[in-house]
């Protein structure tokens, strides 16, 4: 049965949360996916094997949760983030973030102080939808976007287009990570496809100069594509996690957010 979570804003949120030990995981999905997904059930999986408290849930417009698709944006799926957070979670949390749900992890993980424990970043997608402007959409998209406020875009993840709306791109603006030095006190782990076409290594390695973190580490994994979603991948998700926990008991009280230990490879 589907659990419903009204947020502020009155929208209905379903979620899954399943209760355990802390720092607490919750999944971010992408970009258009859902709860069900392989890598939310896979870490669900393993967080019960773990005795460790997971949640996963749907963005508005997402999945299971009310709403049209056409109507989010980043600032309104970010706040879905928030408010599951706050309601449904105790203590620290160690967000885990695929694709957009990356970005909207990043939001958070600045702006929530102690709640956020760790941050790990799968194929994350920051700023995606300016990058889209800047550089995928062609003359002819970028006047039907102005013109008509939607933009049916072709994708490879569903027989049916996703429709890219101009308040997405507009609203992006106002959510952008990449602009300025990024300040996570907190360990962060990247895992990124060498084969990604939707978010190329390129992207991973901005953000890894972006970020100021006390324990922070890019891992890019040869072939490699977006859904990071084969066992091998699956397993590498989860040794992260681990890792940032680990990371997180070995970080001193006070310990300089400025200092990164970092590694390539």
């Amino acid at each position: 049965m589907t659990t419903f979570l009204t947020t502020p804003q009155g929208r209905h949120i379903a979620y899954h949360h399943t209760p355990g030990k802390g720092p607490g995981i919750v999944f971010l999905g992408g970009f258009r996916s859902d709860m069900t997904g392989t890598k939310a059930q896979a870490l669900q999986a393993w967080a019960e094997a773990a005795g460790r408290s997971f949640l996963r849930f749907d963005y508005s417009g997402h999945g299971q949760s009310h709403g049209a698709f056409v109507d989010g944006a980043i600032s309104d799926w970010r706040e879905d983030a928030a408010a599951v957070i706050e309601v449904l979670t105790e203590g620290p949390q160690i967000l885990v973030g695929s694709s957009m749900g990356g970005w909207i992890a990043l939001l958070l993980a600045r702006d929530l102080g102690p709640r956020i424990a760790g941050f790990v970043g799968i194929a994350a997608a920051p700023d995606f939808t300016e990058r889209m402007w800047e550089a995928e959409l062609t003359l002819a998209e970028r006047t039907t976007l102005l013109e008509d406020g939607v933009f049916l875009r072709p994708t490879d993840y569903d027989d049916e287009p996703y429709p890219i709306t101009l308040r997405l791109i507009e609203d992006g603006r106002h959510n952008l990570v990449m602009n300025g030095p990024l300040h996570l006190s907190m360990p962060v782990r990247l895992l990124q496809g060498s084969a990604d076409p939707d978010v190329p290594p390129t992207v991973a390695i901005s953000l890894f100069h972006q970020i100021s973190s006390p324990d922070l580490r890019l891992t890019l994994v040869k072939d490699a594509d977006h859904r990071f979603s084969t066992p091998p991948c699956l397993a590498m998700i989860a040794e992260a996690i681990e890792d940032v926990i680990r990371a997180r008991e070995a970080l001193p009280v006070d310990h300089p957010v400025g200092l990164k230990i970092s590694n390539l490879g």
